[in-house]
């Protein structure tokens, strides 16, 4: 079995809350951004972790974040189910909408559309240029929790306190299947692999398992992962390695190709976090977010190429 190194590099402090929310800044993979429940939007360096920038502020918590670059716009879902649209060059001229109840869960942007997911169980495509609502679909009386992109199948995965998975097609938002009982508790993580092949799920049953895109979503692997509920799940951009958080307080990395566990990251003994980690961001570096309050950046790979 193929070792990892992994290598803690950077720990960004700053935050006054827990920390639910993380976007890369693209192009630069080393630029990334973060939400809290603090309502602060800090910009991180990892050249210069210490000198985080506070890019913006609203006034509750922040579950969800994204970056439309060509706008240069941050969009930030809240607690209480508002989005603002925040211009960065002047923040002043944020546009806040009150459209979900009990908290913006996820976003996705893609192509010329955002899309979101609330408590209320409802999905909403908006128009990234405008700001503006377009279509919503009501999937579940339940919370809607997360939601992922597979560009392969042009679909969308998202995962709902109902224990179920939904999928739709992307462009047509047709409701096209229901994985019932995905998990014995609410879905807290969707992520499809690279490749499109599978989907992975995690939820607060603290499980972790593999859906088969090609065989019609048969359940091709169910594992106890963790303690407790995993919170998400990352890729890493060689597609060789995942990455799950959970509320029990550790990240794990697994080999890709067979699901089995190579590393597992922790508090005491690798310097990882002390409280939930609530969310990853795999571009460069892994980062991981978490309820007691900091960012880590994480270097990641081969024993071998560590020698």
């Amino acid at each position: 079995m193929s070792m990892l190194a992994v290598k803690k590099i950077a720990q960004m402090t700053g935050h006054r809350a827990a920390v639910f929310a993380l976007a890369p800044e693209v192009p630069a993979a080393r630029v990334l951004l973060s939400g809290a429940g603090d309502g602060w939007i800090v910009r991180w360096r990892l050249d210069e972790p210490d000198l985080g920038q506070l890019m913006a502020k609203v006034d509750t918590q922040i579950f969800s974040l994204l970056l439309l670059p060509t706008q240069a716009q941050l969009v930030a879902g809240t607690m209480q189910g508002g989005l603002h649209w925040i211009p960065l060059d002047k923040p002043e001229r944020t546009k806040n909408i009150a459209h979900h109840r009990k908290g913006v869960f996820g976003m996705l942007h893609q192509g010329d559309y955002v899309y979101t997911i609330g408590g209320e169980g409802r999905l909403t495509r908006w128009s990234a240029l405008e700001g503006r609502s377009l279509e919503s679909c009501y999937l579940s009386n339940q919370s809607l929790r997360c939601l992922h992109f597979c560009p392969q199948r042009n679909e969308i995965a998202i995962g709902a306190s109902d224990n179920a998975i939904y999928l739709l097609d992307a462009e047509s938002l047709h409701h096209t299947r229901t994985i019932p009982q995905a998990h014995a508790n609410s879905v807290f993580a969707v992520h499809y692999s690279p490749d499109g092949r599978w989907l992975l799920s995690g939820g607060r049953d603290a499980h972790l398992r593999i859906w088969d895109t090609t065989a019609d979503f048969q359940e091709v692997m169910a594992q106890p992962a963790h303690w407790f509920t995993i919170n998400d799940i990352a890729f890493s951009p060689c597609g060789r390695w995942f990455a799950t958080a959970s509320r029990d307080k550790t990240i794990k990395i697994w080999n890709a190709a067979d699901a089995t566990l190579l590393k597992v990251l922790e508090g005491a003994r690798d310097g990882g976090h002390f409280n939930s980690v609530n969310r990853l961001l795999w571009s460069e570096h892994l980062i991981s977010a978490s309820d007691d309050r900091t960012l880590i950046a994480w270097a990641v790979e081969n024993e071998e190429a560590h020698n």
